[in-house]
């Protein structure tokens, strides 16, 4: 019998707490994906009332190689909460040490300086929204054995969201960081992957007016000083000491700053 929706959420964040792997072939084989979003909301308040705050959100699946990586056909979302957040630093091998098995990405993160809500948002709309466009580092985390899951298992889990290396503010300007260039490179210097922040569905801010669209469905909207995500620009890597990564680029000619884990 399939667990209720509250039961499922207690599953999941119990997993997470104790660093133990679901079987996504035994657990919540029948979820929806309203259901999941249902599952993600109770997940998230367990979290909230372990004192826990939101600080915004994780897009997941806005970019075709990551859909293609992961068997996902569409986008989603997942919460973000303070204690997810990196300040300018590289996730090191404690950090991966304290995960289950954890993997990079490299992102473009975009905070906002107003509310921002509405079905029909445009480019122009979120843009002006804008207070900062940063570099990030995403951590995804899953809670599914092997990274096996449908969407609505992924979705009830919170997208993977487990952490986020927030980077330098990037300038540009916000209507134009779909172009900004992205390295993802390894600890001898070899590049892994490469990328434009339009990968994110055609432009970053897309994937931004998209959630806001969703959580208006929701009867929810985004607020200001919130920082968005906008999902994976490259496949995944491991995360793991001794591997660094290179921060997405503001695109003028100027060199991304390398990140390298403490050790």
């Amino acid at each position: 019998m399939e667990p209720t929706l509250a039961a499922l959420a207690v599953l999941l964040h119990r997993a997470r707490s104790e660093r133990t792997l679901l079987d996504g072939t035994r657990e919540a084989t029948g979820l929806s994906l309203d259901e999941a979003y249902a599952v993600q909301d109770r997940l998230t308040a367990l979290r909230l009332g372990e004192g826990r705050r939101p600080v915004g959100w994780k897009l997941g699946y806005t970019s075709a190689v990551m859909r293609e990586q992961m068997g996902v056909d569409a986008p989603n979302h997942g919460a973000l909460l303070d204690d997810m957040l990196r300040d300018g630093t590289t996730p090191d091998g404690a950090e991966a040490a304290g995960h289950l098995h954890p993997r990079v990405e490299p992102e473009i993160g975009i905070v906002l300086a107003h509310d921002l809500a509405g079905t029909d948002l445009g480019v122009a709309d979120v843009a002006a929204a804008v207070a900062e466009v940063r570099a990030c580092l995403e951590v995804v985390d899953s809670i599914w054995l092997d990274y096996r899951f449908t969407a609505a298992q992924n979705t009830a889990d919170g997208s993977s969201a487990s952490g986020v290396v927030v980077g330098p503010v990037l300038d540009v300007d916000p209507a134009e960081c779909h172009a900004i260039p992205v390295e993802l490179v390894g600890d001898d210097g070899a590049v892994l992957a490469t990328a434009t922040s339009a990968a994110a569905g055609g432009h970053p801010l897309l994937g931004v007016a998209w959630l806001a669209g969703e959580l208006a469905a929701r009867g929810r909207g985004l607020r200001a000083g919130e920082l968005v995500i906008t999902g994976g620009l490259t496949a995944a890597v491991p995360l793991r000491a001794g591997h660094p990564a290179r921060r997405p680029g503001p695109g003028r000619g100027s060199r991304p700053r390398r990140c390298r884990p403490r050790r």
